[in-house]
């Protein structure tokens, strides 16, 4: 089946949502690549204001997905996927205008936060509304994901060209007409009563004791803590191997990257939903992640086997991370509404995404650290020795928790073994 022939295949509010992905992507990706250097130029801020501001926006979401989640088993997940286009739309807006560190902080966390709303919300409902067919709607909803990612930087270029505010208020209008969207076609999805009204630390308890959600969320920890390096590690060991032509290596990597994601997203779920269930395919994703940093391991620099054969090894990498990335992140998004047995989804969405991101702050701070470290001792393979190691651990912890039942709801053990 065809991509398109698939998208038609499901319902009207889940091609919205994937549509809507696209656009949230696309606004988001063609400003944020090039806000540091907006901040640190045209508008003068120091570098620990630049940090603060990226640190703002980044705690402002990661740090705030449990309130989202939360909010969208509350209220339902419409009201919070409309107030969080609507928030972005204001924070790029406010960009246009910001000119001191006040507003832009304000502009920052105002964007982060748009994102912990409804980012739990639009997973929560796509699976809702997708129902039995939520791994092929998540791996169709990762195209349009990705999609996003891989326009919104080549967008946001061609208007930098004008000026950064054209950019922000170009990503304000993309947010503006979602939010219409949303509003107008979005149909509203109730919330299912779960027997008697509950607290929110009633809530959040239910989740914290769910021991193999909490479990599978540490393990996938590894996952992205790999994936992310096609942002921090492979951009700066492009730098390091060619710092005149960076831009241009690091061009090729989110193009190699966005493409292998978007063109074999479908046929990648296909092929492991054949072959593996959900617990397989996310040990055998994530041995794929951990394989991805073997030809840096062999061709850490341009002394070993010259440049070519160093960019070469550093474009492989991006295009096997984008595989195990693919691989897992259909049977990921299932595996989480599985363990909330279709209850509470937001908020567990919302805790999930919390522990990753903590997870992938102290991964990026560590590999930063690690990759001066290795720099400086003329041992550039080191830091992509440790990643392989962290994807090998996780795929380890994966397997035992897939081995013991843990990837399957008590609900189910309980329904195969009286039958």
């Amino acid at each position: 089946m065809s991509f398109m022939a698939q998208f038609r295949t499901f319902g009207w509010p889940s091609r919205l949502l994937m549509i809507n992905q696209f656009g949230i992507n696309l606004g988001f990706y063609m400003l944020m690549p090039y806000l540091a250097g907006y901040l640190a130029g045209p508008l003068g801020l120091a570098a620990w204001a630049v940090g603060l501001v990226l640190g703002v926006r980044n705690f402002s979401q990661q740090g705030m997905f449990i309130v989202g989640g939360t909010l969208a088993d509350r209220l339902g997940y419409k009201p919070l996927i409309v107030a969080g286009c609507v928030l972005r739309t204001g924070g790029f807006g406010l960009l246009v205008f910001a000119d001191s560190l006040p507003a832009v902080l304000i502009a920052s966390a105002a964007t982060g936060f748009a994102g912990a709303l409804f980012n739990p919300a639009v997973r929560a409902y796509l699976a809702a509304d997708s129902g039995p067919r939520r791994v092929e709607a998540f791996a169709t909803f990762n195209i349009f994901y990705q999609a996003g990612i891989l326009a919104g930087p080549l967008v946001g270029l061609a208007l930098l060209a004008l000026d950064f505010r054209i950019v922000a208020a170009s990503a304000a209008a993309v947010f503006a007409i979602l939010t219409v969207a949303q509003l107008f076609a979005l149909p509203q999805h109730r919330v299912t009563p779960q027997g008697e009204r509950t607290t929110v630390l009633q809530d959040w308890r239910t989740v914290i004791r769910n021991r193999s959600f909490l479990l599978f969320s540490t393990a996938m920890i590894g996952s992205y803590v790999l994936s992310f390096q096609v942002y921090l590690a492979l951009p700066l060991h492009a730098k390091a191997l060619f710092p005149a032509h960076e831009s241009l290596i690091v061009a090729m990597v989110f193009v190699v990257s966005g493409l292998v994601a978007v063109a074999g997203q479908l046929r990648i779920t296909r092929w492991f939903t054949q072959r593996w269930g959900s617990g397989h395919s996310l040990v055998i994703g994530m041995l794929i992640l951990a394989a991805a940093f073997t030809p840096m391991i062999a061709i850490p620099n341009v002394e070993r086997w010259g440049g070519v054969a160093a960019v070469t090894a550093l474009v492989v990498a991006a295009a096997v991370l984008a595989v195990g990335s693919a691989a897992v992140f259909p049977f990921e998004m299932d595996t989480v509404v599985s363990l909330a047995e279709n209850r509470l989804v937001g908020t567990h969405y919302g805790f999930y995404n919390t522990i990753v991101g903590v997870g992938i702050l102290a991964g990026n701070l560590a590999t930063g650290a690690l990759m001066q470290a290795a720099r400086d001792a003329g041992r550039d393979e080191i830091v992509w020795i440790v990643l392989t190691a962290i994807g090998l651990i996780a795929a380890a912890a994966l397997y035992r928790l897939d081995r013991t039942g843990r990837l399957v709801p008590e609900s189910a053990k309980t329904t195969t073994h009286a039958a």
